[in-house]
Order: structure tokens, then sequence, then C-alpha cells
């Protein structure tokens, strides 16, 4: 049941992306982030050990209540009816995904870059990177969509299809689960910089296979959409840690081989420029149209994923 729930979810991604109208956990994920960050930030001292403690339990409560809940629903609707228990199965599947989604956002960007002007090119990429938007140029935020359409194969993705193929909707929510509360509170600002080490160790610990796996996907399969597989291979293996987290520049450098640009460099976050190493060669400028070549690969590398996927779950199934 959980292969067909996934294939479906899957289906319904690519279909229908995330309806605007329709209640999303990770909405709901986020406000439970925020409630409890309040409450654990009053019961533990205000010194870097009892912030660390406190972020401690939020990124064990959070993924652990969402496993438990999902799970619990799963389990008492297949009770009810099999078929009401793949439906819930189906639903969240979908949820967990985020290509086509992805995909339209990033797209928008290509469209204000090349129709409307740079001024709503930056707003329409703001809505998809955590940096700062306001001063990037043409080629900054051409880099910056080819970025992260590469970075959320991984984690928007094939990370929450892995987990799924693993152990239904419910594993692949408590993933989304770790993945939203190091979006929200895993920063190295004042802040954070204590209260959200757990949560980053975490994400970082939840993507470490995924990362790799999405990787040699995208090298594998982006000849398929006119991308290098030699420049992904050559970039990936020189690159892949050129990043301050252990998973980022996997995908990055595989996007950056396989398109001949380079992307990365230093980018400014809440009014701080941060220095980071380029990752690939810049054999000719980037272009708004790598964009689109971003999104054909991942949508590539996608498919191919969730076939492998699905072939070696029935495969481990008939051998049981």
């Amino acid at each position: 049941m959980i292969g067909a729930a996934v294939l479906c979810g899957f289906l319904l991604d690519l279909l229908l992306g995330d309806p605007e109208w329709m209640p999303h956990p990770v909405v709901c994920m986020g406000k439970a982030i925020t409630a409890l960050e309040k409450r654990l930030r009053k019961a533990f001292p205000a010194t870097p050990e009892g912030e660390r403690a406190a972020g401690a339990v939020l990124a064990a409560l959070l993924p652990l209540g969402t496993l438990l809940l999902s799970g619990g629903l799963c389990w008492l609707c297949w009770l009810i009816h099999p078929l009401l228990g793949f439906a819930l199965q189906s639903f969240w599947c979908w949820q967990a995904l985020a290509m086509r989604c992805l995909i339209k956002e990033s797209r928008n960007v290509c469209r204000c870059l090349t129709s409307q002007g740079l001024p709503a090119a930056r707003k329409a990429v703001a809505r998809i990177v955590g940096r700062d938007t306001e001063q990037l140029t043409e080629e900054g935020v051409t880099r910056a969509a080819v970025e992260t359409v590469a970075e959320n194969f991984s984690d928007g993705e094939l990370a929450p299809l892995l987990y799924m193929l693993i152990g239904g909707a419910p594993l692949a929510l408590t993933y989304k689960a770790v993945n939203t509360t190091d979006s929200m509170v895993g920063y190295k600002n004042e802040r954070y910089l204590h209260f959200g080490r757990a949560a980053a160790k975490l994400d970082d610990a939840a993507n470490y296979l995924p990362a790799r796996l999405a990787a040699l996907l995208w090298i594998v399969t982006c000849p398929l959409a006119g991308g290098s597989a030699k420049g992904a291979w050559r970039v990936w293996r020189r690159d892949r840690r050129n990043h301050a987290s252990p998973n980022s520049a996997q995908t990055e450098s595989a996007c950056a081989g396989s398109l001949g640009v380079q992307l990365a460099g230093p980018a400014s976050y809440f009014g701080k420029r941060v220095e980071k190493p380029s990752i690939g060669d810049p054999l000719r400028d980037i272009q708004p149209r790598d964009i689109l070549r971003a999104n054909r690969i991942m949508a590539a590398a996608s498919v191919v994923g969730l076939a492998l996927g699905l072939g070696a779950r029935w495969a481990v199934l008939l051998l049981l």
C-alpha cells in the first residue's frame, strides 16, 4: 500500500502542486515551533547551556510528536477502512513533496527577469531564498534561483521521497518536521547560535544520505535535459564540500557542473555579508534560461528516483 500511496502522492504533486487554499502540515509545524520556542526559552536559563538544552528539546519534541500523531492517524484510518488509510497516506505524501511548487516559483523568477524587469525578479526570488535580495544583480537573481532549485531537489523532493518509500507518509512528515525546525531556528546568528544548534545538527544527519543520492541522480539524469554528466561528475567530486553545510554543496556542485556555470560565492543574510566559496567553473555567464534547464533536470531526476525507489521497495517485498 505504501508504494502505491507514494506514487499517487507524487502524481498529485506533479499535477496540482500546493494549492494556496489547502491547509498544509508545514504551516502547522511552523506555528508549533514558534509556540514551543517561547515556552522553552522561559523554562530554561538564558545561558548558552540553557539555550542549547531548550533547543535540543525542541529538536526532539516536534519530530517525535509528528511521527506519533501522523502514524497514529494513519493506523486509525486503516482500521476504519484500508481505502481510508490509503487516501490519508496518499494525501500526506502529496503534501510532503514540493517539486511542482518549486518549478512554479522558479519559473516566475525567469519570467520576471525576461519580461518584467529586475525589481520584480528580486521580489520573486525572495519568495524562495533565505538571502537578502534587494541589491542582487540580474546574474545574482539567476544564480540564487538556480541554487535553490538544486538544493531543494534534495531536501524538498528526494529526501521526503526517500523517507516515505521507507516508512510511508508518517516518516516523510517527520523528516519535514526536522527540516522545518532547522529552517526556522537553525541559524548561526545571535538569537539562534545556541538554541538552534541541535536542530541544525539533526537536519544535517537527516539529509546526509539523501543529499548524496540526489547529487548522483542529478549527474546520471542531467543528459536527459541537455546537461553535461561529465561536467557534473567532475565539479561534484571537486566542489561538493565547498559549503559550511555538509549537504548543501552536494547538489549545487552537480548542478553547476551540469550547466557549465559558477554558483555560490559571497551572499548577504539579514544585512550581513557572508563569504562563501564558489562552486563550479565560469565556462560561460549564467542566464535566466538556466533556471528552466535546472528545472528540467530536477524533474527528470525526480522521476528516475521515484522509479528506482519503487522498484527497490517492491523487490524487497518480493524477497520477503
